[in-house]
């Protein structure tokens, strides 16, 4: 549903600034070019009638009703940044007849829990204003709402708790640094792969660059990649030259078929 970072793109800052400091233009060309337009990650699963919403990100409204889901019947959370679950008051539109349960690291609950008290405090009656929503601890491969989804630990920041996902046999890392030997083998042999690609150019402490992201994903092996949680330096229409033929851009709004 979205491919962006935590700034989107266009970032307020690049637009406040007059566009000076946008290295490709890439801000300038939503305008014309929706694709280039990126909101908060977030990845919404389909199968069998049923809907998992990996990450609720900060523009989840947004991108409900650009994508008119009707229902969801589970959430799962990578870790415990604001743009991957900032769009959890939202949910509250879901949750009417019944809880939503949100599966995540111990970390990611703690934090989400601080973030937002009010979901979780004891309460009499019910308050339509008031997602109701359960958190469950995300440790070993479960089935969730008809998925087989696996945490997949990974370095990413000062974080201790960061998760990728297995959902079936699709491979979803939307923030990393750095994966395990261990971990690596959990995402192996899959049918496609959402993957982090921050931006081409100037290391960054916590997230891959453009040709890490590739060699992950040459290690990785999948039959597809698509790279994810971009900021405005990647142009599809310059960097996508740059990519093996398995591989692409993703955009927001994007389906596949697995």
């Amino acid at each position: 549903m979205g491919t962006g970072t935590s700034h989107g793109v266009p970032p307020l800052d690049c637009v406040m600034g007059g566009y000076r400091k946008c290295p490709k233009g890439v801000c300038r060309k939503v305008l014309t070019d929706p694709r280039h337009g990126r909101t908060r990650t977030s990845v919404l699963f389909r199968k069998r009638g049923k809907t998992l919403i990996a990450d609720v990100s900060s523009d989840f409204r947004q991108q409900a009703l650009r994508h008119d889901i009707k229902r969801i019947d589970a959430v799962v959370l990578s870790h415990g940044h604001i743009d991957h679950f900032g769009g959890l008051p939202d949910i509250r539109s879901y949750t009417e007849k019944k809880p939503l349960v949100a599966y995540a690291s111990a970390e990611t609950i703690d934090t989400v829990t601080q973030a937002f008290p009010y979901m979780f405090e004891a309460r009499k009656g019910r308050d339509r204003g008031v997602p109701r929503l359960q958190t469950v601890e995300l440790t070993e491969t479960t089935n969730i709402a008809g998925f087989k989804v696996t945490p997949v630990p990974v370095a990413h920041g000062h974080l201790k708790e960061c998760l990728g996902l297995r959902v079936d046999n699709v491979g979803y890392v939307p923030d990393v640094k750095t994966m395990s030997a261990k971990s690596v083998k959990l995402l192996t042999g899959l049918d496609c792969l959402i993957l982090n690609c921050l931006r081409d150019k100037r290391e960054h402490k916590t997230h891959m660059l453009l040709d890490q992201s590739m060699e992950l994903a040459r290690r990785l092996a999948p039959k597809r990649c698509y790279f994810i949680h971009m900021t405005h330096d990647i142009d599809y229409t310059v960097d996508s030259k740059k990519l093996e033929p398995w591989m692409e851009f993703s955009y927001d709004g994007l389906i596949i078929n697995v």
